[in-house]
């Protein structure tokens, strides 16, 4: 990482070649029968104090909309994260804002 910022910082171009290839493929999208996409946390995790991120992750929310597919976020962890996705149009959020992990025997008897 920090060779590539010197050579950005040398005025050297940069590109990501082949982006959406091998078995992250956007290809997969119209080829699995797929119903959701679910966003990572490291695309949320800096959402609204990144410009970028908030650039990715309502491009990544038009590609699914326009896919006709339903959004999950993982790793919401503050009200302006989800409010945040919400005017994006997340139909679905999960991570500690809402809840912990909790050991499975707790679930067990919860659901009892």
């Amino acid at each position: 990482m920090g060779t590539l910022q010197e050579l950005r910082a040398l005025g050297i171009p940069l590109a990501v070649d082949d982006l959406g290839t091998g078995y992250s493929s956007l290809a997969y999208l119209k080829r699995l029968p797929l119903n959701r996409l679910k966003i990572n946390a490291s695309c949320v995790e800096n959402l609204t104090h990144d410009s970028d991120d908030d650039v990715i992750v309502r491009a990544i929310f038009a590609l699914g909309d326009r896919l006709g597919l339903e959004m999950l976020a993982g790793g919401v962890e503050t009200q302006e994260q989800a409010d945040c996705l919400r005017q994006v149009g997340c139909s679905e959020v999960q991570g500690f804002l809402f809840g912990r992990p909790v050991p499975s025997e707790s679930l067990a008897t919860a659901w009892a």
